[in-house]
């Protein structure tokens, strides 16, 4: 009995999913700049993982090589439980791994649909398919409950802020993505609009995808995270469940690499 029961425990722990994503020793230098240096990093589906860290801590660099933008000069990148080689951003998409940047990449003279298929139109007998397009653009919008655009033919030069990010965000999502990457989502936006977006970034945790967010504002990053990963001058310097952290721990890791209240409370820093 006891070695069945033995089994059993063997086998759970080898069918225990692992992270969707996993960074192991990641390295990058541009010349002399060490701009990541050994970093580890397991990222989740169904959660949002806040990236924090001061101006040069490395995190645009991090997401970079995850989206395919900088190759690791050395580590690994683990998709899935396998290692993977991004050498462009279309090998990341490939995988499911979206990005939206801090100025979005939406072009301004074109209607919401003509944004959300921007390079992957849909073609019907040599013709565009605008009926379909149209449909799925819409149906993604109301899957993410995002109400407040009016219609999915406005050009997106006459939408807000908000609507502007509720729009790459589910632009990032049509294609069956897995892993939404996020730059600064809230900079430069009002309260109501900030509110929208954090709400759609735990939409997106909620319906099972992997999230990553950069962050500067600690209110956003407490409202919308469930794990906090904190890099330092190009170093991960911790990564914990945001229960165990707070305001004054999170800057104090970003401006120093440790915190002494974190040490205490048993942690690593």
């Amino acid at each position: 009995m006891r070695r069945s029961d033995d089994a059993g425990t063997e086998e759970d722990a080898m069918t225990e999913p692992g992270p969707l994503l996993r960074l192991e020793k990641i390295d990058k230098n541009f010349g002399p700049v060490h701009a990541l240096t050994n970093v580890d990093l397991d990222v989740p589906a169904g959660q949002v993982t806040v990236l924090a860290g001061d101006n040069g801590a490395g995190k645009s660099v991090l997401i970079k090589c995850i989206a395919g933008i900088h190759r690791p000069d050395a580590g690994r990148i683990i998709w899935e439980g396998r290692p993977v080689d991004l050498r462009s951003p279309r090998d990341a998409a490939a995988l499911g791994i979206e990005t939206v940047y801090q100025d979005l990449a939406l072009c301004d003279n074109l209607d919401i649909v003509q944004n959300m298929f921007l390079g992957r139109e849909r073609v019907r007998h040599g013709i565009l398919d605008e009926e379909q397009m149209e449909i799925a653009a819409r149906d993604t919008l109301r899957s993410l409950a995002v109400t407040t655009v009016q219609s999915v033919r406005q050009p997106v030069a006459s939408l807000s802020g908000g609507q502007r990010q509720s729009v790459a965000i589910a632009k990032s999502v049509l294609w069956n993505s897995k892993l939404v990457i996020m730059d600064e989502p809230t900079a430069a936006l009002g309260v109501a609009q900030t509110e929208v977006v954090l709400e759609l970034i735990r939409r997106l945790a909620d319906r099972g995808l992997a999230v990553i967010v950069i962050s500067h504002n600690m209110n956003d990053v407490f409202r919308v995270a469930d794990r906090i990963a904190v890099l330092t001058l190009g170093r991960m310097v911790a990564v914990r469940p945001v229960a165990e952290l707070d305001r004054k721990i999170v800057v104090e890791l970003m401006t120093s690499g440790r915190s002494d209240r974190l040490a205490e409370a048993g942690g690593r820093s």
